[in-house]
């Protein structure tokens, strides 16, 4: 019998806390506390190692998300997860080439090279260098950006044959640029920003501009067989083009990723921000990838940061109808198998996929036509880093003032934010002087908003309620009705009914499906 399994949250510093539990308690006992990469929890329940995508990815997902945590939402995390993380990244570079590598083995050698991982190594080095001060992380992401240089060439590609034959290195052939080091634009903007470290920067241009060459085109189109079929690298490069444009202040660069994210990214997404896992005809059609949704968020931040704030409702929606829906908070269904030799893969397996995500469909944890259910422990890192990022863009304070972007429950030193979800109305409180932004989402008759506590005249500007001189450490009550509204998830091989109360699911199609997130829509 199909069952729900969601306990609802809107609370996204909540999420990214349990969301760093589970990171921390997912190292592997039996391999030198190397966190483990694969997971299922049914029809097996079990945590695995994987030859090509174990330390030589999760370290650089798990630090860039925990540390990013501790900084954004005040998430106090164990130094010691911290440093077992760094352990396993720095074990990743340290074979014949300062790069990412993977045994092909526990206990084995660092043989195996996926330029696919370099974007996760730079992500781990970036984050020990940023918030840990590490002078070995500054060390090695230096030597990897020379060695990339030295064996990499934008119109060859790799040299594979000397990586292989002079160095004894497996070295994996994606499926293109952006399956590869293209993914990596985005970690060496942060790593720039982090130290200044021109080299990183010119790299990061330098795969900018193949990018923009050949993928990332002027009508904003999407091919599988150009971008290749693997949909997380795809978006990913998008949101590291967004960042790359942010810190360049690149409005050219700005406008290819809007005409993508308008254009040819619909042809893997739906309007909750759900994308399909891979973009082979043959693969389940609702089997998705949380990874991918938080790049879509990330990089609707951005372009919400740049003015655009029609991007912020999308941001929104995405967060209250999929993202946080998504999270695995009842893990009731999960059982732990048999474990007669005592193999840590197969210790508390429910109790450590608590907080995790995974591959949902947009209805619930088991997509029809699927049926292996896994939250692959990388995701965990991929989507709190995205959820550290919309965290930070709920509010913001500069000097135009108090800018409140998302409309969740949220407080700094500059305001206090009650959002109209979770209370009867959105209540603002700001504490420093400063004129007050809020966004009015679009299905608001800004006419119809009734204002409590502030007796002047709103004005409105690019979707924003501006009021000039709002009462510091008082609140001002922003009253509107969440319409209900029925919206239609089209996919590839069915139409997903969904009932909303603003920008949150009420009620979701779900074809009978097992461990869904939402009340059913008949």
């Amino acid at each position: 019998m199909a069952r729900l399994n969601h306990v609802n949250t809107t609370d996204i510093g909540d999420a990214i806390r349990l969301g760093c539990r589970t990171m921390c308690s997912v190292f592997n006992a039996d391999d030198n506390d190397i966190p483990f990469f694969g997971s299922s929890v049914r029809p097996a329940a079990e945590l695995t190692f994987s030859s090509w995508n174990n330390e030589a990815h999760v370290p650089g997902r798990h630090l860039n998300a925990l540390l990013n945590a501790e900084e954004a939402a005040g998430i106090v995390v164990a130094e010691d997860c911290v440093d077992k993380l760094a352990g396993a990244a720095f074990f990743s570079y340290s074979g014949p080439l300062p790069l990412p590598l993977n045994r092909d083995r526990i206990g084995g050698r660092l043989v195996n090279f996926r330029p696919h991982h370099i974007r996760e190594g730079f992500h781990a080095l970036y984050a020990l260098a940023k918030f840990r001060d590490s002078a070995q992380a500054r060390q090695l992401a230096e030597a990897s950006i020379a060695a990339i240089f030295e064996n990499w060439d934008p119109g060859r590609g790799w040299d594979s044959e000397r990586m292989e034959a002079g160095m004894g290195l497996n070295v994996l052939s994606e499926s293109s640029f952006i399956v590869g080091l293209g993914r990596a634009i985005g970690a060496l903007v942060k790593y720039y920003r982090a130290t200044g470290y021109a080299p990183a920067l010119e790299l990061a241009v330098v795969l900018k501009e193949k990018a923009i060459g050949s993928f990332f085109t002027e009508d904003g189109s999407y091919d599988r067989d150009r971008f290749g079929p693997h949909t997380h690298s795809t978006t990913c490069v998008m949101s590291s083009l967004a960042q790359l444009a942010d810190l360049m202040r690149d409005s050219v660069l700005m406008r290819r990723v809007r005409a993508f994210y308008d254009n040819g990214l619909w042809e893997i997404r739906d309007a909750l921000g759900w994308v399909i896992e891979s973009s082979l005809p043959e693969r389940p059609s609702d089997l998705g990838e949380v990874n991918n949704t938080g790049d879509i968020l990330e990089t609707a931040l951005i372009l919400g940061r740049w003015g655009y704030s029609e991007y912020y409702h999308d941001a929104e929606r995405i967060l209250r109808g999929h993202l946080l829906p998504s999270q695995l908070r009842d893990i009731s269904f999960i059982e732990d198998p048999p474990n007669p030799d005592n193999e840590d893969g197969k210790r508390d397996v429910a109790a450590r996929h608590y907080g995790a995500f995974g591959f949902p469909a947009p209805y619930g944890h088991a997509p029809l036509g699927k049926k292996l259910i896994s939250f692959n422990m990388d995701i965990v890192g991929g989507a709190v880093g995205s959820l550290c990022e919309a965290y930070r863009e709920v509010a913001r304070f500069d000097e135009t003032g108090h800018w409140v972007n998302l409309l969740f429950d949220h407080e700094t030193d500059a305001i206090r934010i009650e959002s109209p979800y979770t209370h009867p109305a959105l209540r603002i409180a700001v504490k420093r002087p400063g004129p007050l932004f809020v966004r009015v989402p679009p299905w608001v008759d800004p006419e119809t908003i009734e204002i409590g506590g502030f007796s002047g005249t709103p004005r409105f500007t690019n979707g924003y309620m501006m009021i000039a001189e709002p009462p510091v450490n008082q609140m001002l009550s922003l009253e509107f009705p969440l319409p209900l509204q029925e919206i239609v998830l089209v996919h590839r091989v069915r139409r997903i009914r969904t009932l909303m109360r603003g920008d949150q699911v009420e009620a979701m199609a779900n074809f009978g499906a097992d461990l869904t997130f939402f009340e059913p829509l008949d």
